[in-house]
């Protein structure tokens, strides 16, 4: 039967297709170092397990509240207030099963068909996916490496207009890593203030920063009312299958998001929420353990990266990807992640999984034992190896 033409505007992540691809090159007996999926590698600290097994034993099982309990509001907005240096309450806390039911739920509610929406790209593949859904037409801002991967602000200038409702901004960044500079972001601010448009800051990866704090655009005079903050417990915490988001925004956009979480999810789970509070509220040493890891694994992987004829790889600020620059090995993004993963046994994502402006690059997650990342190291440089030069390649026959 037919379906709805909706259906053809929504898109998909391309690393649960990788993962599924590699999952089957495995059952055939093949060795896969698996770099493709973003989720820390770390076991949920114990102390919010136990927090969750406690909340079962209680009864903490049934239906809670659309927009989550007072308690678990109360706790976030307290985070958020002091670590983005802003005034919240919990009437501005939407707590979600995961983090992007905030995206889905923020453009559902703000744009209209042909409304525009400036997001990064490369940038995580769901805010197009969303906004292409909703009706919005989709404004691609690319994000440059000799920046940092951070925004050229006068073409942001530019692109803002009339019929601009949404700017959406991550930093630290997926795929790429960057961290947008602090100044970076008061100019953005003062470029969005006053005008009748929200910015969405996805901070999921606020806590994994490694030389730059990241800063909230919330945080600049009067940007409280124009910014949904978005963030949740899946990266920090290690905790991605409990399905612990939130956002953080204006009242009356928050009455609009309840609406949507009522007709989708009626409510998050009521356990997950006892241990949310433990997560925020409790110790934060095996959190911190597991971002200094991440610090060392970035070092080792980056430097094996640069060491591979045809690879240039910026350190990355924040979070747990390598977007490495494979221009100089003659491969295009596709065929690179292609030809890793069923010649090199690598699972990688193209550049172009997250936009057009990602052709160029191919994402690893080092969200792996450095021994691993040390094995795809070795794998890669082998197989850029085997490749002919890029002039060789110009010159090679056709057919």
């Amino acid at each position: 039967m037919r379906q709805a033409e909706r259906m053809s505007r929504i898109g998909v992540e391309t690393a649960f297709d990788v993962l599924l691809q590699a999952r089957k090159l495995e059952a055939q007996g093949r060795d896969i170092v698996h770099l493709e999926i973003g989720e820390p590698d770390f076991p949920t600290p114990h102390h919010i397990i136990e927090a969750a097994q406690k909340a079962l034993d209680d009864g903490w099982t049934h239906y809670g509240p659309t927009q989550g309990f007072p308690d678990v509001r109360e706790s976030i907005a307290g985070y958020v207030s002091r670590t983005r240096a802003i005034s919240v309450g919990p009437e501005n806390v939407c707590v979600v099963p995961g983090g992007k039911p905030i995206i889905f739920f923020s453009i559902l509610a703000l744009v209209d068909h042909g409304d525009e929406v400036i997001y990064p790209n490369p940038g995580f593949p769901i805010y197009e996916s969303m906004i292409r859904f909703a009706g919005g037409v989709p404004v691609p801002m690319p994000l440059i490496e000799k920046r940092g991967f951070s925004l050229d602000l006068d073409l942001l200038r530019s692109k803002i207009n009339e019929r601009t409702r949404l700017v959406i901004l991550n930093s630290p960044e997926n795929p790429t890593g960057g961290v947008i500079p602090a100044e970076d972001v008061r100019a953005i601010a003062n470029l969005v203030r006053g005008r009748d448009l929200m910015v969405l800051s996805d901070e999921i990866y606020s806590r994994m920063w490694y030389e730059e704090a990241p800063v909230s655009v919330a945080s600049f005079p009067e940007m409280k009312e124009q910014t949904i903050i978005l963030d949740g417990f899946s990266k920090t915490y290690a905790m991605t299958g409990w399905r612990m988001g939130y956002g953080v925004m204006p009242e009356w956009l928050a009455e609009s998001v309840n609406k949507l979480m009522v007709n989708s999810n009626s409510c998050t789970a009521s356990f997950s929420q006892r241990a949310a509070i433990a997560a925020l509220d409790g110790p934060q040493e095996e959190a911190e353990r597991m971002i200094a890891e991440f610090r060392r694994r970035r070092d080792d992987f980056c430097a094996g990266l640069n060491s591979i004829p045809g690879f240039r790889c910026a350190l990355p600020g924040g979070a747990f990807y390598a977007f490495p620059n494979i221009e100089g090995t003659g491969l295009g993004s596709r065929e690179m992640a292609h030809r890793l993963l069923h010649e090199a046994g690598v699972a990688c994502l193209s550049g172009t999984a997250f936009g057009e402006y990602g052709d160029g690059y191919v994402r690893f997650s080092y969200a792996a034992s450095l021994e691993n990342l040390m094995e795809a190291v070795r794998r890669i440089g082998e197989f850029v190896g085997r490749l002919p030069s890029p002039l060789a390649r110009q010159e090679m026959p056709v057919g």
